[in-house]
């Protein structure tokens, strides 16, 4: 609660390395097993980073992120003053499977295009997005550089469909070794998966996501309404 103030208040700030751990515990007036599981709860909140051989730092904020709107992550990266950047992971173009036709109204085996992006911060990884799109609404797809510009922006400018609205849900999942490896985080560490389905203004189907957010890095909020009786 002493360190959890000290952040929170700004005595502590982002980037600046604590103490050594002996000097910590004298200084708190805690013993060492106690500091230690205070630093592993602080550090699983995502408020505290340690590395072997570089000590314990104080963790940046969390970009905080609204639960109820369509996301577009590079532009709300740019307007929170972090630049942003993304880099293509896996193409595929592939025969659907019936659990996803049915959400985008395919046949089964119909033609997807399967994509994996890993989204930065300031080169930092933070967002590994999973999308499967309709290789006939989307044709030659690969020929466009996501790598640099937004999938909805693509979607609009060069196939003239407007993503308007979306279904989504969020769940707390853990990391599995591949995308512990992409974050270069720990397996097992905690992750926000967002589901979506996104239609256009027709309210037809246009994709299919599964985006994995670092637990440590994001903050999802949403706006309450009077209370329904």
């Amino acid at each position: 609660e002493s360190l959890l103030d000290q952040i929170e208040s700004g005595k502590l700030v982002p980037g600046q390395r604590l103490a050594p751990e002996r000097e910590l515990s004298q200084t708190l007036g805690v013993n060492r097993v106690t500091l230690r599981q205070a630093l592993q709860l602080l550090e699983t909140q995502g408020l505290l980073i340690r590395r072997q051989g570089h000590g314990t730092h104080i963790a940046e904020p969390k970009i905080e992120r609204q639960a109820g709107k369509l996301f577009s992550f590079t532009r709300g990266m740019e307007r929170r003053g972090y630049k942003p950047g993304a880099k293509v992971i896996v193409f595929n173009e592939r025969p659907v499977e019936a659990s996803i036709a049915k959400h985008l109204k395919l046949r089964v085996s119909a033609p997807v295009y399967e994509i994996h992006r890993l989204r930065f911060v300031n080169k930092e990884p933070v967002l590994l997005e999973q999308f499967t799109i309709p290789v006939q609404r989307f044709p030659k797809l690969d020929q466009h550089d996501l790598a640099h510009r937004s999938m909805f922006e693509v979607m609009e400018k060069e196939y003239g469909i407007v993503v308007s609205q979306a279904r989504t849900s969020l769940e707390p999942v853990t990391a599995t070794d591949y995308e512990a490896k992409l974050f270069g985080i720990e397996t097992g560490s905690p992750l926000m998966l967002e589901l979506r389905l996104s239609f256009d203004k027709d309210n037809q189907p246009v994709e299919y996501g599964k985006d994995l957010y670092r637990g440590n890095r994001f903050r999802f909020v949403t706006d309450m309404a009077s209370l329904e009786l």
